[in-house]
């Protein structure tokens, strides 16, 4: 099979297309970094997902689209909204109009689990509630458990389906968001298929760091190769699903091969390790496997952050045969490795 990956010399990219070229596929790399991470066995070109000949010249002839290329991270601040939309919002509406053209067939798109806004709750007098936007002045106050929204009591959090209310809290959240209508759209308008990879917290080796944009373990292992303790926001017990690249890598693969696409629609698939750990424990962790300091609780906070967001990769086992097969452990050791 013929694929475009856009994105594909980054921290994601990389390990996909690597992926994808195991697998026997011919791969074409489209991304507007020139120098970095170029993949053996595959064909590379240089350009910006919102040129449209140079997405045209690289569709060309392809089966399938797996678009990655994005700006990432939850935003600095509202000064940032333009980069977003144009990256995200119009660099996807950009290669689906190019995939449409192409005739492409499958359409895989990188989603996140931003999407969710807060995880899945459960109220013991109410059943499954959906609490708003925690309060500043709870989280000044040390209160980061949000609430019942109908009596107040504390809730159970759970683990979030695919199926789940769709609140984005920042603006990265909503241009994912419009990612999965517009690929919907083009689906149902071309007859093709399309995914959503919901990809929770990605870590492993190449994970960019000493950004605004890195990832929390990117954060973590900074601060611990450097010496210092890692610093925890809150007070750690934020629940979170981490998943190792490779089994993001192998989670597209499989969405590629298996996505059937005579019945053109669109899908969301949760794409998670099955294993709940808190922010502490991954702290902890890496603190262990460096080596290090033991982590610094802060009881600082950041407004669009979420308390809880934790996977069930259920329907993606079920319909696309994947489940992730590594370790937080071993994960972590090779990242820690990787960052040295």
């Amino acid at each position: 099979m013929r694929i475009l990956v856009t994105g594909g010399r980054g921290f994601i990219g990389t390990v996909v297309t690597a992926d994808l070229v195991a697998a026997g596929h011919d791969v074409v790399v489209l991304d507007a970094a020139a120098t970095m991470n170029a993949t053996g066995g595959a064909e590379h070109r240089t350009g910006d997902v919102r040129d449209g000949a140079a997405v045209r010249a690289a569709v060309a002839g392809a089966d399938a689209v797996v678009h990655l290329a994005a700006k990432v991270g939850l935003g600095v601040g509202i000064d940032d909204v333009e980069d977003y939309v144009s990256a995200n919002d119009l660099g996807t509406a950009v290669v689906l109009r190019a995939a449409a053209a192409a005739e492409v067939g499958r359409f895989v798109l990188a989603s996140s689990m931003v999407v969710y806004g807060e995880g899945a709750y459960d109220c013991a007098e109410h059943g499954r509630v959906r609490p708003g936007p925690r309060r500043v002045e709870d989280l000044e106050s040390g209160r980061f458990e949000p609430p019942c929204p109908a009596c107040g009591r504390a809730l159970q959090p759970g683990l979030v389906e695919e199926d789940a209310p769709l609140e984005p809290r920042n603006t990265y959240a909503a241009t994912k968001l419009h990612g999965e209508h517009l690929a919907a759209v083009w689906a149902r308008e071309t007859g093709s298929r399309a995914a959503g990879l919901r990809f929770h917290n990605v870590y492993g080796p190449g994970l960019p760091r000493d950004t605004p944009y890195a990832g929390v373990m990117a954060l973590f292992r900074s601060e611990l190769l450097a010496g210092r303790a890692p610093r925890v926001f809150e007070d750690g017990a934020q629940r979170r699903d981490f998943i190792e690249v490779r089994d993001v890598a192998g989670a597209v693969t499989a969405a590629v091969e298996r996505l059937p696409v005579e019945d053109g629609g669109f899908r969301a698939y949760n794409v998670g390790s099955g294993t709940v750990r808190t922010i502490g424990d991954a702290a902890r962790l890496m603190s262990e496997v460096v080596g290090g300091p033991g982590p610094v609780v802060t009881g600082r906070f950041r407004r669009g952050d979420v308390r809880h967001v934790t996977a069930s990769s259920a329907r993606a086992a079920a319909e696309l045969g994947w489940r992730a097969g590594t370790s937080l452990e071993d994960g972590l050791r090779a990242l820690v490795e990787a960052g040295r």
